[in-house]
């Protein structure tokens, strides 16, 4: 499904009854990195799944020259007026980079929740935000590399376990397909590139009247756990909890952990559970 909001598209899937809650990915991923806990979360929630732009089947980015990340808030704004149902402000979660827009949304007091599984947003220092983004470049030319023979790489649990370790504590568990995917879909990802351009920050005042969840995996290589310190002093409303065994892409590592999470943060205004 398409939702074609003043001009722009954005592909995104609903699924399930119940208070609605968006679910927004990460940076080169797509609505796919969600499947492992959609069909549980639908038991309970109208789930929401969302290609951002430049990620999967919605529109390219319209450049990578200046900060997008003020510019996709916007978006995913009308994205959220656009999927409410009855004027409802609809509850989000995001992961890594869709972790900082799901929080900046509610410093916005856009949402009703906000849950954010390792989020961007924490750096300790240029320094830090330099070596996440050369993590995601070494990636993509890795990627361009190994593109022509990614499926079979991807179908023997060895190699998904080497290409996808530093998302995953446990990469095997991937599904082939879904690791194929993430192969692929890296190799000409613009928003790497639009991401050296982004000035990570939160508006300020924030709503400290939104509920805000954090869940950070302790072994997260690509955004560390020590930037989850951080949180409190821009969200200090926020419920800060790292877990072991989970790692920056926590989906997959433990779908029934990461889904009662996910139901958790979004009950906060809700009966519904």
């Amino acid at each position: 499904m398409t939702s074609d909001i003043d001009g722009l598209t954005l592909a995104h899937t609903i699924r399930g009854e119940g208070p609605t809650l968006v679910l927004i990915h990460g940076i080169v991923h797509r609505q796919h990195a969600w499947d492992s806990v959609v069909e549980t979360l639908a038991r309970h929630r109208r789930v929401v799944t969302v290609d951002l732009p430049g990620h999967g089947d919605s529109p390219e980015l319209p450049t990578e020259e200046f900060d997008l990340g003020p510019w996709i808030v916007a978006e995913l704004e009308r994205f959220l007026e656009y999927v409410a149902v009855d004027g409802e402000k609809p509850h989000v979660a995001g992961n890594s980079l869709g972790g900082y827009f799901a929080l900046e949304l509610a410093a916005r007091g856009s949402v009703a929740s906000a849950t954010a599984l390792s989020p961007a947003g924490f750096f300790r220092g240029h320094w830090d935000q330099t070596r996440a983004l050369l993590v995601f470049r070494l990636l993509r030319a890795l990627s361009r590399v190994i593109s022509p023979i990614a499926p079979t790489i991807m179908r023997s649990i060895v190699g998904r376990t080497i290409a996808n370790g530093v998302f995953y504590a446990k990469p095997w568990r991937v599904p082939a397909e879904t690791a194929t995917i993430d192969a692929l879909s890296i190799t000409d990802n613009r928003a790497i590139d639009a991401a050296g351009n982004a000035v990570p920050r939160f508006s300020v005042p924030v709503d400290e009247g939104v509920p805000v969840t954090v869940a950070w995996g302790r072994r997260d290589w690509v955004l560390p756990v020590y930037q989850a310190p951080l949180v409190r002093r821009t969200f200090p409303q926020a419920e800060v909890t790292t877990y072991p065994g989970l790692g920056h892409v926590p989906m997959s590592d433990d779908p029934e952990l990461v889904a009662s999470i996910l139901l958790r943060g979004s009950r906060a205004v809700s009966q519904s559970a």
